[in-house]
Protein backbone atom coordinates (compact mmCIF):
# COMPACT_ATOMS: atom_id res chain seq x y z
CA UNK A 1 0.00 0.00 0.00
CA UNK A 2 1.08 3.68 -0.81
CA UNK A 3 2.38 5.67 1.94
CA UNK A 4 -0.31 8.22 1.32
CA UNK A 5 -3.31 5.91 1.22
CA UNK A 6 -1.51 3.91 4.77
CA UNK A 7 -1.49 7.14 6.14
CA UNK A 8 -5.41 8.26 5.09
CA UNK A 9 -6.37 5.05 6.48
CA UNK A 10 -4.61 5.90 9.90
CA UNK A 11 -7.33 5.81 12.60
CA UNK A 12 -8.88 9.22 14.44
CA UNK A 13 -6.49 11.17 16.56
CA UNK A 14 -6.77 10.81 20.20
CA UNK A 15 -10.11 12.05 21.78
CA UNK A 16 -11.81 10.07 19.77
CA UNK A 17 -13.49 10.78 16.45
CA UNK A 18 -13.60 14.18 15.40
CA UNK A 19 -15.67 15.80 13.13
CA UNK A 20 -14.55 17.73 10.27
CA UNK A 21 -16.05 20.46 7.32
CA UNK A 22 -16.53 18.41 4.05
CA UNK A 23 -18.21 20.79 2.08
CA UNK A 24 -15.93 23.76 1.08
CA UNK A 25 -16.57 27.07 3.23
CA UNK A 26 -17.54 30.18 1.01
CA UNK A 27 -14.79 32.44 3.56
CA UNK A 28 -12.65 30.17 5.91
CA UNK A 29 -12.18 32.82 9.05
CA UNK A 30 -9.86 29.82 10.69
CA UNK A 31 -9.89 26.47 10.08
CA UNK A 32 -6.96 24.13 10.81
CA UNK A 33 -6.51 20.60 8.87
CA UNK A 34 -3.94 17.56 9.41
CA UNK A 35 -2.22 16.92 6.22
CA UNK A 36 -2.24 13.41 5.54
CA UNK A 37 -0.50 14.17 2.35
CA UNK A 38 2.34 15.00 3.91
CA UNK A 39 5.10 12.77 6.01
CA UNK A 40 7.48 13.82 8.30
CA UNK A 41 11.54 12.88 8.03
CA UNK A 42 14.09 13.41 10.44
CA UNK A 43 17.89 14.37 9.39
CA UNK A 44 19.75 13.53 13.15
CA UNK A 45 23.69 13.98 13.64
CA UNK A 46 25.98 17.24 14.02
CA UNK A 47 26.20 17.99 10.38
CA UNK A 48 22.48 17.89 9.27
CA UNK A 49 21.99 21.58 8.82
CA UNK A 50 25.21 21.42 6.59
CA UNK A 51 24.16 18.32 4.67
CA UNK A 52 20.70 19.87 3.78
CA UNK A 53 22.31 23.53 2.93
CA UNK A 54 24.40 21.93 0.66
CA UNK A 55 21.68 20.06 -1.41
CA UNK A 56 19.15 22.13 -1.09
CA UNK A 57 17.81 25.69 -2.88
CA UNK A 58 17.60 27.55 0.35
CA UNK A 59 19.98 28.75 2.71
CA UNK A 60 18.94 26.68 5.80
CA UNK A 61 22.05 27.90 7.94
CA UNK A 62 21.08 31.28 7.62
CA UNK A 63 17.87 30.98 8.60
CA UNK A 64 18.19 28.80 11.08
CA UNK A 65 20.69 31.28 12.41
CA UNK A 66 18.83 34.52 12.01
CA UNK A 67 16.47 33.21 15.55
CA UNK A 68 19.67 33.48 17.95
CA UNK A 69 20.58 36.52 19.46
CA UNK A 70 23.96 37.47 19.96
CA UNK A 71 22.66 40.49 22.58
CA UNK A 72 21.11 38.03 24.48
CA UNK A 73 23.20 35.25 26.89
CA UNK A 74 21.74 31.49 26.42
CA UNK A 75 18.98 30.46 28.94
CA UNK A 76 19.24 27.21 29.52
CA UNK A 77 15.68 26.59 31.44
CA UNK A 78 12.26 27.54 30.19
CA UNK A 79 11.03 30.98 31.99
CA UNK A 80 7.64 31.45 32.56
CA UNK A 81 5.46 33.99 30.58
CA UNK A 82 8.26 34.39 28.05
CA UNK A 83 7.64 32.76 24.58
CA UNK A 84 10.04 30.23 22.97
CA UNK A 85 12.27 32.39 20.46
CA UNK A 86 11.98 29.28 17.57
CA UNK A 87 13.86 29.62 14.46
CA UNK A 88 11.56 29.92 11.29
CA UNK A 89 10.51 27.35 9.44
CA UNK A 90 12.25 27.33 5.90
CA UNK A 91 10.63 25.92 2.58
CA UNK A 92 13.48 24.61 0.63
CA UNK A 93 13.00 22.23 -2.88
CA UNK A 94 15.62 19.38 -4.38
CA UNK A 95 16.59 19.65 -7.43
CA UNK A 96 17.89 17.47 -10.15
CA UNK A 97 21.41 18.55 -10.97
CA UNK A 98 19.48 19.60 -14.56
CA UNK A 99 18.00 22.41 -12.46
CA UNK A 100 13.56 20.89 -12.76
CA UNK A 101 12.09 19.88 -9.63
CA UNK A 102 12.51 16.85 -7.73
CA UNK A 103 11.10 17.45 -3.83
CA UNK A 104 9.78 20.48 -1.51
CA UNK A 105 10.30 20.28 2.32
CA UNK A 106 9.50 22.61 5.19
CA UNK A 107 11.96 22.34 7.39
CA UNK A 108 12.24 22.68 10.99
CA UNK A 109 14.45 22.83 14.09
CA UNK A 110 13.24 21.58 17.15
CA UNK A 111 13.97 24.04 20.26
CA UNK A 112 17.08 23.21 22.15
CA UNK A 113 16.18 20.41 24.90
CA UNK A 114 17.06 22.57 27.74
CA UNK A 115 14.11 24.62 26.89
CA UNK A 116 11.58 21.76 27.17
CA UNK A 117 9.13 21.86 30.04
CA UNK A 118 7.96 18.44 31.35
CA UNK A 119 4.52 16.86 31.32
CA UNK A 120 3.97 19.00 34.63
CA UNK A 121 5.14 22.16 32.95
CA UNK A 122 8.40 22.59 34.79
CA UNK A 123 12.36 23.24 33.80
CA UNK A 124 13.64 19.55 33.29
CA UNK A 125 16.91 21.40 34.55
CA UNK A 126 17.46 24.44 36.94
CA UNK A 127 19.23 27.04 35.21
CA UNK A 128 22.41 25.01 34.06
CA UNK A 129 23.52 23.64 30.60
CA UNK A 130 22.77 19.98 30.61
CA UNK A 131 25.84 17.78 31.17
CA UNK A 132 27.39 16.25 28.30
CA UNK A 133 25.06 18.00 25.61
CA UNK A 134 26.91 20.33 23.44
CA UNK A 135 25.21 22.62 20.87
CA UNK A 136 24.65 19.72 18.43
CA UNK A 137 22.60 17.60 21.12
CA UNK A 138 20.52 20.50 22.04
CA UNK A 139 18.43 21.04 18.54
CA UNK A 140 21.56 22.26 16.24
CA UNK A 141 22.19 18.65 14.98
CA UNK A 142 18.09 17.56 14.51
CA UNK A 143 16.25 18.83 11.46
CA UNK A 144 12.67 17.67 10.57
CA UNK A 145 10.72 18.32 7.43
CA UNK A 146 7.69 17.95 6.11
CA UNK A 147 7.89 16.05 2.65
CA UNK A 148 5.72 14.73 0.20
CA UNK A 149 3.85 11.18 1.62
CA UNK A 150 3.77 9.87 -1.81
CA UNK A 151 7.33 10.05 -2.50
CA UNK A 152 8.38 9.55 0.84
CA UNK A 153 10.31 6.75 0.24
CA UNK A 154 12.13 7.76 -3.18
CA UNK A 155 13.07 11.05 -1.14
CA UNK A 156 14.83 8.44 1.53
CA UNK A 157 16.75 6.88 -0.52
CA UNK A 158 17.89 9.68 -2.92
CA UNK A 159 19.36 12.03 0.49
CA UNK A 160 21.09 8.72 1.55
CA UNK A 161 22.62 8.32 -1.85
CA UNK A 162 23.99 11.93 -1.30
CA UNK A 163 24.88 11.08 2.42
CA UNK A 164 28.26 9.83 1.57
CA UNK A 165 30.23 10.33 4.39
CA UNK A 166 28.27 13.34 6.42
CA UNK A 167 27.51 12.54 10.07
CA UNK A 168 23.66 12.77 9.55
CA UNK A 169 21.14 9.78 10.29
CA UNK A 170 18.16 9.84 7.96
CA UNK A 171 15.08 8.25 8.91
CA UNK A 172 11.11 8.11 8.46
CA UNK A 173 9.24 9.62 11.58
CA UNK A 174 5.90 9.43 10.22
CA UNK A 175 4.64 7.67 13.01
CA UNK A 176 5.48 9.91 15.18
CA UNK A 177 4.59 13.13 14.20
CA UNK A 178 1.92 14.68 12.13
CA UNK A 179 2.20 18.15 9.80
CA UNK A 180 -0.91 20.27 10.45
CA UNK A 181 -1.94 23.84 8.62
CA UNK A 182 -3.81 26.79 10.14
CA UNK A 183 -5.26 29.13 7.19
CA UNK A 184 -8.32 31.28 6.55
CA UNK A 185 -8.82 34.61 6.01
CA UNK A 186 -8.93 35.71 9.95
CA UNK A 187 -5.50 33.99 10.03
CA UNK A 188 -3.53 35.77 7.32
CA UNK A 189 -1.04 37.98 9.36
CA UNK A 190 1.11 40.91 8.18
CA UNK A 191 3.44 40.40 11.44
CA UNK A 192 7.35 39.83 11.67
CA UNK A 193 7.28 37.17 14.50
CA UNK A 194 7.61 33.94 13.37
CA UNK A 195 4.56 32.31 15.52
CA UNK A 196 1.11 32.34 15.46
CA UNK A 197 0.63 34.89 18.06
CA UNK A 198 -1.69 32.94 20.01
CA UNK A 199 -0.01 30.14 20.09
CA UNK A 200 4.00 31.45 21.63
CA UNK A 201 2.62 30.03 25.21
CA UNK A 202 1.24 27.00 24.69
CA UNK A 203 2.93 23.81 24.54
CA UNK A 204 6.61 22.95 24.71
CA UNK A 205 8.87 25.76 24.42
CA UNK A 206 9.55 28.59 26.99
CA UNK A 207 6.16 29.46 27.86
CA UNK A 208 4.03 28.10 30.48
CA UNK A 209 0.40 27.86 29.95
CA UNK A 210 -0.36 25.28 32.83
CA UNK A 211 -4.41 25.91 31.28
CA UNK A 212 -2.96 24.23 28.06
CA UNK A 213 -1.01 21.58 29.84
CA UNK A 214 -3.92 19.05 29.08
CA UNK A 215 -2.97 19.18 25.43
CA UNK A 216 0.81 19.48 25.68
CA UNK A 217 1.53 15.78 25.51
CA UNK A 218 4.55 14.53 23.72
CA UNK A 219 7.66 13.25 23.97
CA UNK A 220 11.04 15.29 24.02
CA UNK A 221 10.68 17.83 21.20
CA UNK A 222 9.35 20.94 21.06
CA UNK A 223 6.50 22.17 19.16
CA UNK A 224 4.40 25.13 18.27
CA UNK A 225 2.45 26.95 15.21
CA UNK A 226 5.64 28.47 13.08
CA UNK A 227 4.31 31.07 10.37
CA UNK A 228 4.68 29.70 7.11
CA UNK A 229 7.40 30.51 5.32
CA UNK A 230 5.78 30.74 1.92
CA UNK A 231 3.13 33.44 1.85
CA UNK A 232 1.45 35.33 4.69
CA UNK A 233 -2.28 34.09 3.20
CA UNK A 234 -1.30 30.90 3.83
CA UNK A 235 -1.16 30.93 7.63
CA UNK A 236 0.76 29.31 9.90
CA UNK A 237 2.14 25.17 9.39
CA UNK A 238 3.60 22.84 11.98
CA UNK A 239 5.10 19.61 13.08
CA UNK A 240 3.03 18.06 16.28
CA UNK A 241 3.34 14.88 18.34
CA UNK A 242 1.10 12.27 16.95
CA UNK A 243 -0.44 11.59 20.01
CA UNK A 244 -1.74 15.14 20.61
CA UNK A 245 -4.36 17.79 19.15
CA UNK A 246 -2.11 20.82 18.27
CA UNK A 247 -3.45 24.18 20.72
CA UNK A 248 -6.00 26.40 19.27
CA UNK A 249 -7.81 23.35 16.92
CA UNK A 250 -11.19 23.64 17.71
CA UNK A 251 -13.63 20.58 17.31
CA UNK A 252 -15.78 22.92 14.93
CA UNK A 253 -12.35 24.41 13.28
CA UNK A 254 -10.68 21.03 11.77
CA UNK A 255 -11.58 20.81 8.42
CA UNK A 256 -10.82 18.31 5.77
CA UNK A 257 -7.48 18.66 3.95
CA UNK A 258 -9.40 19.60 0.55
CA UNK A 259 -10.15 22.78 2.09
CA UNK A 260 -6.17 23.68 2.36
CA UNK A 261 -5.76 22.54 -1.08
CA UNK A 262 -8.45 24.96 -2.08
CA UNK A 263 -7.65 27.92 -0.73
CA UNK A 264 -3.28 27.16 -2.38
CA UNK A 265 -5.40 26.51 -5.56
CA UNK A 266 -7.21 29.83 -5.07
CA UNK A 267 -4.26 31.63 -4.31
CA UNK A 268 -1.48 29.80 -7.37
CA UNK A 269 0.27 27.85 -4.77
CA UNK A 270 0.91 24.54 -5.39
CA UNK A 271 2.83 22.05 -3.03
CA UNK A 272 3.91 17.97 -3.64
CA UNK A 273 5.39 16.16 -6.77
CA UNK A 274 1.37 15.47 -7.55
CA UNK A 275 0.95 19.44 -8.34
CA UNK A 276 4.95 19.95 -9.30
CA UNK A 277 6.28 17.28 -11.88
CA UNK A 278 8.85 15.87 -10.60
CA UNK A 279 11.49 15.37 -12.73
CA UNK A 280 9.67 18.26 -15.78
CA UNK A 281 9.37 21.17 -13.35
CA UNK A 282 11.33 24.09 -13.83
CA UNK A 283 10.89 26.04 -10.06
CA UNK A 284 11.00 29.51 -11.71
CA UNK A 285 7.87 28.60 -13.48
CA UNK A 286 6.30 27.32 -10.47
CA UNK A 287 6.73 30.77 -8.67
CA UNK A 288 9.59 29.27 -6.21
CA UNK A 289 11.33 32.92 -5.86
CA UNK A 290 8.01 34.40 -4.98
CA UNK A 291 7.57 31.71 -2.61
CA UNK A 292 10.41 32.10 -0.72
CA UNK A 293 11.73 28.61 -1.78
CA UNK A 294 15.10 29.75 -3.73
CA UNK A 295 18.01 31.57 -2.61
CA UNK A 296 20.39 33.24 -5.35
CA UNK A 297 23.17 34.28 -2.53
CA UNK A 298 24.26 31.00 -0.87
CA UNK A 299 26.63 28.66 -2.68
CA UNK A 300 26.18 26.23 -4.73
CA UNK A 301 23.67 23.61 -4.69
CA UNK A 302 22.46 20.85 -7.24
CA UNK A 303 20.81 22.28 -10.17
CA UNK A 304 21.99 25.77 -9.55
CA UNK A 305 23.29 26.44 -12.51
CA UNK A 306 19.88 26.40 -14.57
CA UNK A 307 18.61 28.19 -11.99
CA UNK A 308 20.62 31.13 -11.49
CA UNK A 309 20.77 31.54 -15.59
CA UNK A 310 17.17 31.81 -16.15
CA UNK A 311 17.18 34.46 -13.16
CA UNK A 312 19.14 36.86 -13.94
CA UNK A 313 18.34 36.10 -17.65
CA UNK A 314 14.81 38.17 -16.28
CA UNK A 315 12.50 36.76 -18.85
CA UNK A 316 9.89 33.93 -17.18
CA UNK A 317 7.43 33.11 -20.04
CA UNK A 318 5.48 30.76 -18.39
CA UNK A 319 4.29 30.26 -15.08
CA UNK A 320 2.06 28.76 -12.67
CA UNK A 321 -1.78 30.38 -12.04
CA UNK A 322 -5.00 30.13 -10.75
CA UNK A 323 -7.72 29.51 -12.98
CA UNK A 324 -11.39 29.24 -12.63
CA UNK A 325 -13.55 27.00 -15.40
CA UNK A 326 -17.03 28.24 -16.18
CA UNK A 327 -19.39 27.97 -19.00
CA UNK A 328 -20.57 30.96 -21.58
CA UNK A 329 -22.19 32.56 -18.95
CA UNK A 330 -19.80 32.84 -16.38
CA UNK A 331 -21.53 29.89 -14.08
CA UNK A 332 -18.97 27.90 -12.21
CA UNK A 333 -19.00 24.52 -13.55
CA UNK A 334 -17.59 21.87 -11.32
CA UNK A 335 -15.59 18.72 -11.96
CA UNK A 336 -15.94 19.63 -15.47
CA UNK A 337 -12.20 19.63 -16.09
CA UNK A 338 -9.25 16.67 -15.34
CA UNK A 339 -5.06 17.32 -14.70
CA UNK A 340 -3.55 17.25 -18.00
CA UNK A 341 -5.98 19.57 -20.11
CA UNK A 342 -4.81 21.58 -22.51
CA UNK A 343 -5.79 25.46 -22.73
CA UNK A 344 -6.16 26.67 -25.58
CA UNK A 345 -7.24 30.57 -27.26
CA UNK A 346 -10.27 30.24 -28.89
CA UNK A 347 -9.67 32.81 -31.20
CA UNK A 348 -6.34 31.26 -32.28
CA UNK A 349 -7.06 27.81 -31.68
CA UNK A 350 -3.36 27.80 -30.22
CA UNK A 351 -1.65 26.29 -27.14
CA UNK A 352 -1.53 28.02 -24.11
CA UNK A 353 -1.04 26.09 -21.51
CA UNK A 354 -1.62 22.68 -19.55
CA UNK A 355 -4.19 22.12 -16.31
CA UNK A 356 -1.58 20.81 -13.92
CA UNK A 357 -4.23 20.58 -11.25
CA UNK A 358 -7.79 20.38 -11.17
CA UNK A 359 -10.18 20.62 -7.95
CA UNK A 360 -14.13 21.86 -8.05
CA UNK A 361 -14.43 24.87 -10.00
CA UNK A 362 -10.67 25.99 -9.31
CA UNK A 363 -7.60 24.53 -10.57
CA UNK A 364 -3.77 25.79 -11.52
CA UNK A 365 -1.89 25.54 -14.42
CA UNK A 366 1.42 26.22 -16.31
CA UNK A 367 0.49 29.05 -18.96
CA UNK A 368 2.07 31.56 -21.38
CA UNK A 369 1.83 35.15 -19.59
CA UNK A 370 0.89 36.74 -23.29
CA UNK A 371 -1.79 34.91 -23.87
CA UNK A 372 -2.97 33.96 -20.44
CA UNK A 373 -3.51 37.61 -18.82
CA UNK A 374 -3.66 39.83 -21.92
CA UNK A 375 -6.80 41.98 -22.05
CA UNK A 376 -10.18 40.49 -23.24
CA UNK A 377 -8.53 37.05 -23.63
CA UNK A 378 -10.80 34.44 -24.42
CA UNK A 379 -9.11 30.43 -23.14
CA UNK A 380 -10.82 27.18 -22.74
CA UNK A 381 -10.62 23.76 -22.56
CA UNK A 382 -9.13 21.95 -25.67
CA UNK A 383 -11.23 18.84 -25.87
CA UNK A 384 -14.42 20.63 -24.54
CA UNK A 385 -14.59 23.98 -25.83
CA UNK A 386 -17.73 24.92 -23.96
CA UNK A 387 -15.30 24.92 -20.93
CA UNK A 388 -14.20 28.06 -20.60
CA UNK A 389 -10.87 29.40 -18.66
CA UNK A 390 -10.33 32.32 -16.12
CA UNK A 391 -6.70 32.95 -15.63
CA UNK A 392 -6.14 34.81 -12.88
CA UNK A 393 -3.08 37.06 -11.56
CA UNK A 394 -2.55 35.96 -7.68
CA UNK A 395 -2.28 39.50 -5.42
CA UNK A 396 0.85 38.41 -3.88
CA UNK A 397 2.83 38.39 -7.43
CA UNK A 398 6.05 41.24 -7.83
CA UNK A 399 4.42 43.54 -10.10
CA UNK A 400 7.99 42.72 -12.08
CA UNK A 401 6.45 39.46 -13.33
CA UNK A 402 3.73 41.42 -15.13
CA UNK A 403 5.74 44.24 -15.77
CA UNK A 404 6.86 44.04 -19.29
CA UNK A 405 3.28 42.61 -20.39
CA UNK A 406 1.03 45.53 -19.04
CA UNK A 407 3.49 47.60 -20.56
CA UNK A 408 2.80 46.10 -23.79
CA UNK A 409 -0.37 45.55 -23.50
CA UNK A 410 -1.00 49.42 -22.39
CA UNK A 411 0.94 50.71 -25.74
CA UNK A 412 -1.86 48.62 -27.84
Amino acid sequence: MLPLARRLLRGPPPGGLRLLHTAPPKDPGVLACRLASRAVVRFRGPEAARFLNSLLTNDVLAHFSSASSASEPPRYAPTPNVPARAPPAVYAALLTPQGRFLYDLFLYRPAPRSQMLDRTGSAPQTGERPRGEGAEEEGDGEVLADVDAAEVDDLLACFKRYRLRSKVEIDNVSEEFLCWQRFGSDVAHAEPSTQEPEAQSIGWGQGTDHAAESSAQGNGHGWQWLKDPRLDILGYRGIFPADTIPPLVESDKEADERHYQLWRIENGVAEGSTEIPKGEAIPLEYNFAGLNAISFEKGCYIGQELIARTHHRGTIRKRLLPLKFVDENDKELEQAVAPGSDVVDVVSGKKVGTVSTALGSHGMGLLRLEEALKQNSSLAISENRDVRVKAIKPDWWPAEWTQVLEQQSAVA
